[in-house]
C-alpha cells in the first residue's frame, strides 16, 4: 500500500505507537531560541535531568532580535535576562549556542537550511509554529510548547498525534510578479484560517517544483496561517542541490535521500 511522505517519515522516525492513536517519534534536530526555553531548563534541574543528546540541539537568539541594533537590548532588562539565561543554560547542558555578533547567528528557520542541517526525511522541532518552515526540505517540521521542548531535551523523542494528511495540489505557474508568498495567500484564503487545523499539508502540483527552495520554505511557513501543524514538500533536485551546496560550505559531504512521493 502506498504511503504519504508523512507516513513514511514517522514510520522510520516511531520509538513507540500508543493505544489512543499518539506515536513517541525519534527527533533529528532540536532548535532552540532565548523565548519560552528557559522554564524547560529549570524543570530539568529540578528533576536531575541532563540533555539527552545536546549533538542533535542547536540554539541561537533570534526572537528579541532588534531592528535597529542589538545593543539596544541593554535598554530592556527582560529581553536581556532572556537572552542571559539562554547563553547559560546552553554553557551549562553542553549545547552549541550562536549569541549575538557571532558568525552563524540568526533566524532559526534559516540559519539550520543554510547550513546543512535540516535533512529530507528527518524530524525537526522549535518552540516556534513557524517551525513549519522547514518542510520545504520534506522534513516533519513541527512548532512545540515549552513542556514539549522539555521532553525533546531530555528524551531525544517526542509524543505527536497521527496528524491527518491534506494534500494541496497548485498546477500551472506563477505569473511575473507574484511570489511563493502570493500563493500561500491564496491558498489560506481559499481554507480559511482554520481549515487545516490537525492537518499536515503535503504540497504537490507542477507549480511547485517551479519554486525554488526559498520559495517553498515561504510556502511551508504560512501553512500554519490555515492551521495547520505541517507543511511538506517532497524532495526533488531543487532540494538535494540546495542541501550539497550548504554541506560544501559546512565542509562535510554526504548524501540527502528519501524517496520521493
Amino acid at each position: 500500500m502506498n504511503q504519504t511522505l508523512l507516513e513514511k517519515i514517522r514510520r522510520s522516525h516511531r520509538v513507540t505507537a500508543f493505544p489512543e492513536g499518539d506515536d513517541l517519534l525519534f527527533i533529528d534536530l532540536h532548535l532552540l531560541h532565548e523565548i519560552n526555553t528557559p522554564q524547560a531548563f529549570d524543570r530539568l534541574r529540578a528533576r536531575g535531568l541532563t540533555v539527552r543528546r545536546p549533538d542533535l540541539t542547536l540554539a541561537t537568539v533570534d526572537h528579541n532580535t532588534q531592528t535597529r541594533s542589538a545593543a539596544t537590548l541593554a535598554t530592556d532588562p527582560h529581553l536581556t535576562r532572556q537572552v542571559e539565561l539562554l547563553a547559560r543554560n546552553c554553557a551549562e547542558f553542553g549545547i552549541l549556542f550562536r549569541p549575538f555578533g557571532t558568525v552563524g547567528q540568526g533566524i532559526t528557520h534559516v540559519i539550520a537550511p543554510e547550513e546543512g542541517r535540516v535533512r529530507p526525511g528527518s524530524t525537526l522541532v522549535c518552540c516556534d509554529s513557524h517551525t513549519t518552515t522547514h518542510g520545504a526540505f520534506a522534513a516533519l517540521a513541527v512548532g512545540i510548547g515549552s513542556s514539549q521542548v522539555e521532553q525533546v531535551l531530555a528524551t531525544q523523542a517526542l509524543t505527536l498525534p497521527r496528524f491527518k494528511t491534506m494534500h494541496v495540489t497548485v498546477d500551472g505557474l506563477l505569473p511575473p510578479g507574484l511570489s511563493a508568498k502570493d500563493l500561500a495567500i491564496a491558498i489560506v484564503k481559499r481554507l480559511g484560517t482554520v481549515g487545516a487545523t490537525g492537518h499536515v499539508i503535503e504540497f504537490d502540483g507542477s507549480a511547485v517544483p517551479a519554486l525554488q527552495m526559498d520559495g517553498r520554505m515561504t510556502l511551508c511557513n504560512m501553512t500554519v496561517e490555515a492551521g495547520a501543524s505541517v507543511g511538506v514538500i517532497g524532495v526533488d533536485d531543487v532540494t538535494v542541490s540546495y542541501l550539497k551546496t550548504a554541506l560544501a560550505r559546512r565542509g562535510e559531504s554526504g548524501t540527502t535521500e528519501i524517496e520521493a512521493e
